[in-house]
């Protein structure tokens, strides 16, 4: 008898563990796919010209396809095939993320701005005169711009960003039914007490995604754009340059692939699979002969603490339902979801924490690089081999703690709020780790020196530069010796140049001149080179406490994630499972994935002093940024939104609690009364079953958990 009865437990086990695997392969390809997206962000903003807030309505497309039809796919899905529903989630994902790369393959090649290009003299040692009497090559500049506006306009890269918008869209489209039909189906078939741990699991395989997509985002921003088709000895900025774009078309591609590889296994799994095996264990038998005894007496389990009535319905044969049928049943279930108060308060919590964390991570590494003056490659660098995996490690915790203390809902619930309250805490501390503005001459200063050269008010203009018959339209920037900063060479006053390429520095100087009170000053110290200044070297010290505070941040964070989870699990009926999760991601995408990018991106723009100016003229992306205002609007924006996320949390927990406490009334007095029943009614256990589903509706009706 024991042989038979152990051998359905492997194939029960393996085929879970398989779909486990899976599921974790596809949440590492569809993060990979979804963080290098955001590690692009500052590469396609530049690669199209667009501002801050634009770019966050592409970002943005991933949630509004995911939008589109996660309601349904989440209803109809659970009673479907979830697996190959899967399956083709991920074709339809690596479509996307083809359609995103697909502009690279029709835009000419990159052209960015700069003062220099109208002077070439090749064989030279002393090849631009940036500084001229006249305005010819002006005039000449000007021309050409008209002349080839109209050819300009038609050039295939003017509104190839439509592509990438609509690529991100298909994306969120395809990413629809991982999440709420492969949580399901995991809950579903697993036991109650390794569901914590698998979704630890699936979540930090998850993260893992982003570590690497960050890390091949960061290598691709090194990357010239059109690397193979062009002479890199030919281009004068480097990847700290903030004209630089890197290739990011590529990690598109590969990320394409990698999703066309996970979602081969789901055509091949089945749609339903026995309940998985009980621990073989002695101890653990008994407590089930234990179990099933006194199955007449109702009881919470302490280990997970679900505030649901137990089912005693057989699911082992799931009836063949039609569509029609499903229709029909699917606002009387939105209508029994939506009632649920502690969901509802769920998910008005995640919507705002959502809020805060999309904003957050989509502008982040556009922060470390205004504020603290690091590179686009290096911040997201720093975040995906940081950041990400303190998250990873958190994830693990707070897995490991649930299932190690066996903690309730409530007890879930706690973990949660601490978590999020001390993350909170650590986000203030970032307020204090700042650092100086950057030191650029008629945009953050507007007089140098003891001569005081002062510009004129919004302009880059001065006395030293009068003559020069400068562009202010570009930005060209040029690091003097004194370390300040100009938006060009002309601005600087510089009169002659030496060098080619990335190597080009300029000479005589008469800004620099007169920032020493008019006397003669050595050639040297009137020199510049290409390029912005770096920031001063306390910054870098700031800007190693900052990293610190943000990846102990990060971990605190990530420990509360698993219970999160667990509370929204442990508070909706099994039937509604799939709906929930799907209300919950549909609700949080759309109000708390889409808005963000774009308010954030509108705000932050409010902090841009220097804009760029695009090829057929007009304002492009953004160039240099005000570090104090755009540190407080970030900040601030992530402050608030974070800041009601715990209150919520507060509110939440006060509402489990209440919840909490009356069900261990009711529960008591369902005892007693099932006792009674037992002592004086020979029919008892018809009463009891009378009792059971008068109960279940007012379980309903009352919007319990």
């Amino acid at each position: 008898m024991s042989v038979e009865t152990k051998a359905p437990r492997v194939p029960c086990c393996s085929k879970l563990k398989l779909f486990l695997i899976s599921l974790s392969f596809v949440y590492f390809a569809k993060a990979f796919g979804g963080s290098y997206m955001k590690s692009s962000v500052t590469q396609i903003e530049r690669r199209f010209d667009i501002p801050s807030s634009l770019i966050g309505v592409i970002d943005g497309s991933f949630e509004i396809g995911n939008l589109l039809v996660i309601a349904f796919v989440s209803y109809f899905g659970a009673k479907l095939h979830r697996p190959r529903l899967i399956g083709i989630g991920c074709l339809i994902m690596a479509a996307g993320a083809f359609l995103t790369a697909l502009p690279h393959f029709f835009q000419g090649q990159y052209v960015y701005e700069t003062t220099l290009s109208h002077i070439p003299e090749e064989n030279s040692t002393e090849s631009i005169l940036p500084c001229l009497a006249n305005t010819s090559h002006l005039v000449m500049n000007d021309l050409s711009t008209a002349a080839s506006k109209a050819a300009c306009e038609k050039e295939a890269g003017s509104s190839m960003w439509i592509y990438v918008f609509l690529g991100n869209m298909l994306r969120g489209i395809g990413e629809t039914p991982v999440m709420p039909l492969g949580v399901s189906y995991l809950d579903d078939y697993a036991r109650k007490e390794n569901t914590a741990i698998y979704l630890a699991c699936l979540q930090t395989v998850g993260i893992l995604g982003p570590v690497f997509g960050f890390m091949f985002g960061s290598f691709c921003a090194k990357i010239y754009v059109d690397i193979g088709s062009v002479d890199l000895e030919s281009i004068s900025i480097n990847h700290k340059d903030s004209r630089w774009v890197g290739a990011w078309w590529l990690g598109f591609l590969v990320s394409g692939f990698l999703m066309l590889l996970a979602g081969i296994p789901f055509w091949f799994l089945p749609n339903t699979l026995a309940k998985q095996c009980k621990s073989p264990s002695k101890k653990r038998q008994k407590e089930d002969i234990q179990a099933k005894s006194s199955s007449d007496t109702p009881e919470v389990e302490p280990e997970q603490g679900s505030f649901l009535p137990e089912d005693n319905t057989e699911e082992d044969a799931p009836q063949p339902v039609t569509m029609a049928a499903m229709a029909k049943d699917f606002a009387p279930s939105l209508k029994r979801l939506f009632s649920n108060k502690v969901y509802l308060l769920i998910i008005l919590t995640s919507v705002v924490a959502f809020n805060g964390f999309i904003g957050m991570i989509t502008f982040k590494p556009k922060f470390m690089e205004q504020v603290y003056g690091q590179s686009p490659s290096k911040a997201i660098f720093l975040i995906g081999s940081m950041n990400l995996p303190a998250v990873a490690v958190g994830v693990i915790v707070g897995g490991l703690v649930i299932k190690r203390f066996k903690l309730s809902v409530l007890g879930a619930a706690r973990l949660s709020i601490v978590s999020s309250f001390l993350s909170f805490c650590l986000l203030l501390i970032q307020y204090f780790l700042q650092c100086d503005n950057s030191e650029v001459a008629g945009l953050t200063m507007t007089y140098q020196g003891a001569t005081e050269v002062s510009y004129q008010q919004e302009s880059l203009l001065s006395q030293c530069n009068m003559g020069c018959s400068c562009s202010l339209k570009h930005w060209d920037p040029v690091c003097a010796r004194n370390g300040i900063t100009y938006a060009s060479p002309c601005l600087a006053g510089c009169q002659t140049s030496t060098g080619v390429g990335k190597e080009m520095e300029f000479h005589n100087c008469t800004c620099m001149q007169e920032l020493k009170g008019g006397l003669m000053a050595p050639p040297t110290n009137m020199s510049a080179i290409l390029g912005q200044c770096p920031r001063k070297s306390d910054c870098d010290r700031m800007f190693k406490f900052y990293m610190a505070v943000t990846v102990l941040g990060a971990f605190v964070s990530a420990c509360g994630g698993t219970s999160g989870y667990i509370v929204l699990l442990r508070s909706i009926h099994p039937d509604l499972k799939s709906l929930a999760l799907g209300m919950h991601t549909l609700i949080g995408r759309t109000l708390g994935g889409i808005p963000p990018p774009i308010y954030f991106g509108a705000l932050i723009d409010r902090t841009c002093l220097k804009w760029g100016l695009k090829r057929c003229g007009g304002q492009g992306a953004c160039r240099f940024y005000d570090s104090h205002a755009f540190r407080i609007t970030f900040l601030g924006l992530v402050y608030c939104l974070y800041g009601l996320a715990n209150l919520l949390w507060g509110v939440l927990y006060l509402q489990l609690s209440k919840r909490q406490k009356k069900l261990e009334l009711r529960s008591q007095a369902k005892a007693t009364a099932l006792e009674a029943n037992g002592n004086n009614n020979p029919n008892g256990h018809a009463m009891v079953s009378i009792f059971k589903n008068k109960d279940d509706r007012d379980r309903d009706n009352e919007s319990t958990i």
